[in-house]
C-alpha cells in the first residue's frame, strides 16, 4: 500500500495517550518488560542508545497490533545508520553550546583573583546557562517525532525527519513538554520502591509515547489508494 506523509500540526491528545499506554503496559507487562531490559542492554553498546529506543517503538507496534513478536526484535541493527547521525549530530551541537560556557570559566579563572571568580565573567555565565538549556528544550520538543518517524515510517534521511517533525510539533510544544514531564514523572513512582521498582515503572514510559508517536504519524499519513477510492465513489 502506498502511504505518504503529509506534515501538519497535530492534534495532540495528552489523556489518550496515558491511559493508552496504561492498558497496553497490562496487557502484556511480562512481555513488555523484557524488551525494555533488552533495550537498556543494548544501549550499553556505544551510539545504539537511540537505535534501541527505536527498535522497542517497532516491538511496541508489533505487539498493539497483535503480530508476532519477540523481545529479540530489539537487536536489530537495520536503522543503525540514521540514528549514528542523528547522534553525532547531536554531540557536534552539544559541543557547540558548550564552547562558549567552556570559553568563560576559562577567562574567569584568568582573570580572578586570590582564587575568587571574576564577577563581570559570572554575570554572563549565568544568563548563558539559562539561554543553553532553553535551547535544549527548543530542540529536543520540536524533534519529538523523528524518532518514530525513522523507525517507524522509515524517514532515513535526518533533515527530512527534523523538517517533518517541526511542522508536527508546531503550537504543541507546551503539550508536548507537559506530556513528557507527567510520563516521566509517573514512570519515576518506583524509585519509591527503593528503586527497584523503577524497572516496573520505567516501561510505562515507552508504551505512553508508543501511543503519541503512533497517533501522530496516523494522522500525517495520506493513503493514495484510498484517496483515489473515495474520489471514483464520487
Amino acid at each position: 500500500m502506498n502511504v505518504n506523509l503529509v506534515p501538519k500540526p497535530i492534534n495532540f491528545k495528552l489523556s489518550d495517550y496515558i491511559n493508552k499506554g496504561l492498558e497496553l503496559l497490562k496487557k502484556d507487562f511480562g512481555n513488555i518488560f523484557v524488551a525494555f531490559l533488552v533495550c537498556l542492554l543494548m544501549s550499553i553498546i556505544p551510539f545504539c542508545g537511540l537505535l534501541a529506543m527505536g527498535n522497542l517503538y517497532k516491538y511496541l507496534q508489533k505487539i498493539n497490533r497483535n503480530q508476532p513478536a519477540s523481545p529479540g526484535d530489539i537487536f536489530d541493527f537495520k536503522d543503525f545508520m540514521p540514528y549514528f547521525m542523528l547522534q553525532l549530530i547531536i554531540l557536534g551541537g552539544v559541543l557547540v553550546l558548550y564552547i562558549p560556557l567552556f570559553a568563560g570559566l576559562a577567562l574567569s579563572g584568568a582573570m580572578s583573583h586570590a582564587n575568587e571568580p571574576n564577577p563581570m565573567v559570572m554575570v554572563f555565565l549565568f544568563p548563558y546557562l539559562i539561554l543553553m538549556m532553553v535551547a535544549i528544550y527548543y530542540f529536543v520538543l520540536k524533534g519529538f517525532y523523528m524518532i518514530p518517524l525513522i523507525s517507524l515510517k522509515g524517514v532515513t534521511d535526518i533533515k527530512t525527519a527534523w523538517n517533518i517533525s517541526k511542522v508536527m510539533t508546531k503550537g504543541n510544544l507546551l503539550s508536548i513538554f507537559l506530556f513528557s514531564l507527567v510520563v516521566s514523572l509517573l514512570a519515576q513512582i518506583g524509585v519509591i520502591a527503593c528503586g527497584i521498582g523503577l524497572f516496573l515503572t520505567m516501561p510505562f514510559l515507552y508504551t505512553a509515547n508508543y501511543f503519541a508517536y503512533a497517533d501522530a504519524i496516523q494522522q500525517i499519513e495520506y493513503d493514495e489508494i484510498t484517496e483515489i477510492g473515495t474520489k471514483n465513489e464520487f
